[in-house]
């Protein structure tokens, strides 16, 4: 039979109860501690309750330093980790798998808030020296941008560290999937992409080397996570640069391939973040399904589609249609934390979806 938005997904031993993941999306809801708040428990938590079947929590820092603002959600020590268990203990008593994105802002980070317009902190404002790759910082479009520091291989090795230390953490509070970021222009997406990435070691250059780091940093999520829970690969699949020598879509789909042999489970497929001057296509229905389909046809590991998905019919014709194994709804969870729910009645499936007791006299 065909499957469609409400048949489960089995990834090793990480059972699915259907194919609509909440995509992680930054709360900028912490203290400076980047410990989570109740915030984080409750808007995480509905979405649960709402019917998803994978609850994906937002960027979540491995270092102090590759926060993206100070207000972002940590995980680079044990007080941070106990801090989340409660919300993935809640994810997990309400049907759907808890989930955490793994994450580096490298030089994208240190800036405020994105309702506070995301300009760049300095250490005398709140905020800290930002690495990468290369020493060019971001090229903020209204701001003069903080220095940036090229890492040496210490800093690399801390970093390899801090990834396999955070999974440590998510699994001790509870997580079901790791996801490792390597999207967006953040750090692993700053080492693949020759946009950002200009070294001549083994960590810079050539494709391989370029994709050395995220290669290695999933591998070690993969060793410290269980045989039988999944980990997930966040990819921007294009720079979307036409103009000048990026990362390409042929690029991501080679590089998925690779992250498979390593131990990657679910390819989540995205794209754009590592320059201003990114030329983004209208951002129409579905307008970023095709780079699914297209790391679907060259990795046998599952692959998420994220973009523009913001109805039932639509978000279940992705699945039907194989384009993607998951449908990754991002904004439109915003706006209805039960979009599940309210897709299953849409598509007359509420039988098959796990309906709260408590909500069943309003569907």
């Amino acid at each position: 039979m065909t499957d469609d938005l409400f048949t489960p997904l089995s990834l090793r031993g990480t059972e699915i109860r259907n194919r609509v993941m909440v995509s992680p999306m930054c709360q900028y809801s912490c203290d400076d501690d980047g410990l989570a708040t109740d915030w984080h428990r409750v808007h995480l938590g509905s979405r649960a309750v709402g019917g998803a079947g994978v609850v994906m929590a937002e960027a979540t820092a491995v270092e102090a330093r590759g926060r993206i603002s100070p207000n972002d959600l940590g995980i680079w020590s044990d007080e941070h980790g106990d801090a989340l268990a409660p919300t993935a203990e809640f994810v997990s008593e309400h049907g759907a798998v808890p989930a955490i994105q793994l994450a580096h802002a490298g030089r994208k980070g240190s800036k405020t808030r994105a309702w506070e317009g995301s300009h760049p902190l300095g250490p005398d404002d709140g905020g800290w020296e930002t690495v990468a790759p290369s020493d060019a910082p971001y090229p903020y479009e209204d701001d003069d941008p903080p220095a940036t520091r090229r890492m040496d291989q210490d800093d690399i090795e801390d970093v390899i560290d801090a990834f396999e230390a955070g999974a440590e953490r998510a699994l001790t509070a509870g997580f079901e999937v790791a996801e490792v970021h390597a999207a967006h222009g953040y750090l692993l997406h700053q080492f693949l992409s020759p946009v950002t990435n200009r070294r001549e070691d083994d960590y810079g250059g050539s494709f391989a080397d370029r994709a050395r780091l995220v290669r290695e940093v999933t591998r070690r999520v993969r060793d410290v996570w269980p045989d039988e829970k999944s980990v997930f690969v966040r990819l921007s699949a294009t720079d979307w640069l036409p103009d000048r020598e990026s990362w390409t879509v042929d690029d991501t789909a080679h590089l998925a391939g690779l992250l498979a042999d390593d131990g990657a489970d679910l390819i989540d497929v995205s794209a754009g973040g590592i320059h201003p001057d990114q030329q983004v296509p209208d951002g129409g229905p579905n307008y970023q399904v095709p780079y699914a389909e297209r790391v679907g046809e060259a990795t046998d590991a599952a692959v998420g589609a994220v973009g523009g998905i913001t109805a039932a019919e639509q978000a279940d014709a992705v699945v039907r249609n194989g384009r993607a194994d998951l449908a990754i709804v991002g904004r439109e969870h915003l706006r209805d934390p039960y979009f599940t729910l309210h897709a299953a009645e849409e598509l007359d499936a509420l039988d098959r979806v796990d309906m709260p007791v408590q909500y069943r006299r309003g569907f």
